[in-house]
């Protein structure tokens, strides 16, 4: 948290009406322009963070910028004015063409990489039926249905963020301290027991 505060109190030296400087308060929680009485308290962009699942295989996507072997689940950035569930929504029919039947709540992390960033973390179902994907190539470099049991193989897998695979038939999942791994290990669970 103190890297992303830092980043957005180098970001915001000067008000944005008057071009003034802007000083900080004590705490270092806002930034005030005398000139103007304006307070500016740090933000925030939400993103949205979905495990879709057809209800017995989950869908892992990568981007080129996953360092090779890495898949995870699908994100995006909340637009202006939508809510989380508008956001899952839109983010599944763009990302991979799929129709979210139901989504359900999971947790939320703080993420300061690029930006501060609130990783809002849901699961998505989409009908059996219907889960070919059209994939958005702009946006992923590839996304698969996998089983339980290539997920849970996966799970015990070390990451491995080289550049380079010995293997291009296994994959690995994000660490630990990422939301999505958390994601991943519930749908697991929830399979497991069911």
């Amino acid at each position: 948290m103190s890297q992303a505060l830092l980043r957005w109190h180098d970001n915001n030296q000067y008000c944005g009406k008057t071009g003034q400087p802007t000083m900080k308060n004590l705490s270092g929680s806002k930034r005030i322009c005398h000139t103007n009485g304006i307070i500016y308290y740090p933000q925030m962009s939400p993103v949205v963070i979905t495990l879709v699942s057809d209800g017995s295989r989950c869908l892992l996507v990568r981007q080129a910028s996953f360092p090779k072997g890495m898949y995870s689940a699908l994100a995006g950035f909340c637009d202006m004015g939508e809510s989380v569930e508008e956001a899952i929504q839109r983010e599944v029919a763009e990302e991979v063409g799929l129709e979210v039947k139901s989504l359900w709540y999971s947790a939320s992390q703080h993420w300061p990489f690029p930006n501060s960033i609130l990783m809002i973390a849901c699961h998505a179902l989409v009908h059996p039926l219907q889960s070919k994907c059209t994939i958005n190539t702009q946006e992923l470099e590839s996304a698969r249905w996998f089983s339980h049991e290539e997920v849970v193989k996966a799970l015990k897998r070390k990451p491995r963020p080289s550049k380079e695979m010995d293997d291009s038939t296994s994959f690995w999942v994000p660490p630990k301290q990422a939301i999505a791994r958390r994601l991943i290990q519930e749908w697991v669970k929830q399979k497991t027991s069911s």
